[in-house]
């Protein structure tokens, strides 16, 4: 934990000096905790996750199109995935694996295309220490916790620099109705080339920064739009290509899907000094000797004081 908080000083330190005269400043903070148990109640390959993105920028960046390195999110994150049984995991099933990201992005807009372009520092294994932590958290509730033979498998401890870049052109069909079509890639901790789809219905997404989340592709606030006030339904469907993970490692016999799919919907909440979402994501297979799909909820509660 200790190389984790030291990397996140790092990052802060790297954020890039705006190329506006405008001064920078703290725009907002977002976040999504994702858990299988908020779906489908299982506790199983991609089992849980959170996201937390503190944004920075002109004053008025939400309400015109920034410039590329006006706006800075910088993203710290943790996952586990594991196999379907965690104290006796099949042989042929997914390794244990713990993450923890730290990384730097910026939004802007070209013309009537929105983009996203950054970098991730990616940590895996034993370090990470979130093998440790969802024992502990697991064995507290009472609930099923990975085992020792379990944690020893998992992915190698490593440090996977990765890439991230996406591009959406939103479609204004109706008032409080957005057609978002987009195209995505990534490379490092996992290779991959993903299309998708998103809708929204409401005022979620026409002011205030949003970023994506790479576990489920639901979008979450990055900054507040105080004009977005009310209920907002969020749908999305996407498809990926992907061609390498370090956390199905071919050495270890495991054959990618073709396609990795996902279909997700959530509703956004706002009201004057809080907001709040819910959403469900269905996630396809990821490895061809996986033996379901499976349903992760996702839960994001924010508080202005």
């Amino acid at each position: 934990m200790l190389r984790f908080k030291t990397l996140a000083l790092c990052v802060l330190c790297l954020l890039p000096v705006s190329t506006s005269a405008q001064e920078r400043v703290y725009l907002g903070y977002g976040g999504l905790l994702t858990n299988d148990f908020l779906g489908d109640g299982g506790d199983r390959w991609r089992s849980g996750s959170l996201v937390s993105s503190f944004t920075f920028g002109p004053a008025d960046a939400s309400a015109r199109a920034p410039r590329f390195g006006e706006v800075i999110e910088l993203r710290l994150g943790l996952e586990a995935l594991g196999p379907r049984n965690l104290r006796r995991p099949a042989a042929d099933d997914r390794p244990y694996a713990g993450i923890l990201t730290a990384g730097v992005h910026t939004h802007f807009r070209r013309g009537e295309v929105e983009l996203s372009i950054g970098g991730d520092l990616v940590f895996t294994g034993e370090g990470t220490g979130v093998g440790r932590l969802q024992k502990e958290f697991h064995e507290a509730l009472g609930a099923s916790a990975p085992s020792a033979a379990t944690l020893a498998a998992q992915i190698d401890d490593g440090v996977h620099p990765t890439l991230v870049a996406e591009a959406a052109r939103p479609v204004v069909v109706a008032p409080a109705l957005r057609v978002i079509p987009f195209v995505e890639g990534r490379a490092g901790v996992e290779t991959l080339v993903r299309a998708g789809l998103d809708l929204s219905f409401g005022d979620f997404g026409f002011g205030g920064l949003t970023a994506r989340d790479a576990s489920t592709g639901h979008r979450y606030r990055t900054s507040r739009d105080p004009e977005a006030a009310g209920l907002s339904l969020t749908l999305g469907a996407d498809i990926a290509h992907v061609t390498d993970s370090v956390l199905l490692p071919e050495g270890r016999g495991f054959t990618l899907t073709q396609t990795r799919d996902r279909v997700r919907a959530g509703v956004h909440w706002q009201g004057e000094r809080a907001s709040a979402f819910y959403g469900l994501t269905w996630l396809g297979k990821e490895f061809e000797r996986q033996s379901d799909d499976q349903v992760v909820g996702s839960l994001s509660i924010n508080l202005d004081f």
